[in-house]
């Protein structure tokens, strides 16, 4: 694919950074080089890692190490030593790239341990640049093995091969279509499979522009410097983008498009971006055991919900062309497309659990309607059974959401003696508000049974690079914790 566009467009920017801007040409050239002393230092099948924020050499690495027959282990550069060092252990990695702050507290045992920073013929000499010879298949081998998101816990570790990932990046063009002049911005983290970006990017032969690590101003300077027409965020970067006084009209106005994922974005937040800035505005339902999304909700479904009709809200989208989905036990929804992962690395138990009778089990409670709607209840994991009812936590949420003071919110059952489990609801307000105001609020909308018995004030939820909310860490925290609701609150 890179090759292609080298020959198409050798002299169009491929990726720019804050610093930095290389060429299609450029790229491919420094990717071959990079290639051969990937190759030069390893075997055939051999795992090599990559711990670093968002940069070129990143790029360099997403296409050479699976060019030289190799597998891509993307580390999440927020995560402990300690978890780095579980998933090289359990990868069986030999070299490591990264910038050096990160190496520096890297301590595991590995063959070869090499900064970024240099220039990449610096790394093992300056072998000639050439073809490479892959020793995977080309569609069958694995190209990829990345982390899921982590959070229910230890993160398995999901094999993507060449023809999964650009069978994600063929799903996502017909929803989130690339134009000749489109110039893609994105902060999220490359260790994570949103990083799929770059080859939807690439196989229109556009560029991506990628900042290192997210802050609103800079990525509206960023926006405005390099003529992005369209954006990739998280709906918690969006609020950050809206509320920041710094962020100017002026710097976004050659923005046409926003996609969004991670999580759904409140009716209000979108409402705002609609109002403000007239964004033609897209979800992507995905994981990364998917390698990308593969369900979409489009512009025109935003558009109607930003005009008042907040059901489209709750759906996540219709599958993309050459996607299967279906509902199986306990109302899971199951998948079916060429993009679902090869299966998890060295865990074949995990693996038959989640791809049993050929089908990507993603542990996502849905419902489908007439019109082929996918919305997505919640995490099987994150419903709540308190007293013999199931409450969806999704459900709970929105409906906080809607209240003046609220800026953040995730809700998690946590054990109680009597009813099995309680609703607890972890709120960011932009304003002080009793707890028992916020139980009002649930209680004038939801079943009894439905509003939370609990209300914790904190100043942000805990997220993992992706934007998604780490409830294992709430509910860890919660139970190690008193319960400061006052026992007179409504419920």
């Amino acid at each position: 694919m890179l090759r292609d566009a080298a020959e198409r467009a050798p002299d169009t920017a491929a990726v720019i950074t804050e610093t930095e801007s290389v060429t299609f040409g450029e790229l491919l050239d420094r990717v071959e080089r990079l290639a051969a002393q990937v190759a030069a230092m390893t075997e055939p099948g051999d795992r090599v890692a990559v711990l670093a924020e968002n940069c070129v050499e990143y790029v360099e690495l997403y296409y050479a190490v699976p060019h030289a027959g190799r597998i891509l282990v993307p580390l999440n550069h927020r995560l402990h030593p300690e978890e780095w060092r579980g998933t090289l252990d359990r990868s069986g990695t030999r070299v490591l790239f990264g910038d050096a702050r990160y190496l520096e507290r890297c301590t595991a045992p590995l063959d070869h341990v090499l900064e970024l920073t240099p220039p990449p013929d610096a790394f093992v000499g300056s072998p000639t640049p050439g073809p490479v010879e892959a020793t995977n298949a080309p569609g069958d081998g694995v190209a990829w093995l990345i982390g899921t998101s982590g959070t229910t816990g230890t993160p398995k570790l999901a094999m993507l091969t060449h023809a999964n990932l650009l069978a994600a990046v063929e799903a996502t063009l017909p929803a989130r279509p690339v134009g000749p002049d489109d110039v893609l911005l994105t902060p999220f983290p490359l260790c994570h499979v949103a990083g799929y970006n770059v080859f939807v990017a690439h196989r229109r032969d556009r560029p991506i522009v990628l900042q290192r690590s997210f802050d609103p101003v800079g990525f509206a300077h960023l926006a405005r410097d390099h003529s992005a027409t369209m954006l990739s965020l998280a709906p918690t970067m969006i609020t950050m983008l809206l509320d920041h006084p710094d962020v100017h009209d002026a710097d976004l106005h050659t923005v046409r498009a926003l996609g969004y994922g991670a999580s759904p974005i409140p009716a209000p937040t979108l409402r705002r971006v609609v109002d403000r800035w007239g964004w033609d505005c897209s979800q992507g339902f995905g994981m990364t055991e998917l390698a990308g999304n593969a369900i979409f909700l489009g512009p025109d479904d935003h558009r109607a919900a930003a005009a008042g009709d907040d059901r489209l809200l709750a759906s996540a989208g219709r599958p993309s062309p050459g996607v299967e989905v279906r509902l199986g036990d306990d109302e899971e929804l199951l998948i079916r497309a060429p993009q679902v992962m090869a299966g998890y690395w060295n865990d074949s138990a995990a693996t038959q659990a989640a791809l049993d009778g050929g089908w990507l089990h993603t542990g996502d409670v849905a419902r489908i309607d007439a019109d082929g709607l996918i919305s997505i209840v919640d995490r099987k994991k994150d419903v709540i059974v308190s007293g013999g009812e199931n409450v969806a936590s999704r459900e709970v949420e929105a409906v906080l959401f809607e209240h003046a003071s609220v800026r953040d919110v995730a809700v998690v059952g946590i054990p109680h003696a009597r009813w099995g489990e309680q609703v607890c609801a972890v709120v960011v307000v932009d304003e002080p508000v009793p707890p028992e105001a916020l139980v009002a609020h649930c209680r004038d909308r939801l079943a009894g049974f439905k509003s939370p018995r609990r209300i914790e004030f904190v100043d942000a939820l805990p997220r993992n690079g992706s934007g998604k909310v780490l409830k294992h860490r709430l509910r860890a925290d919660l139970a190690a914790t008193t319960d400061p609701t006052p026992p007179d609150a409504p419920g």
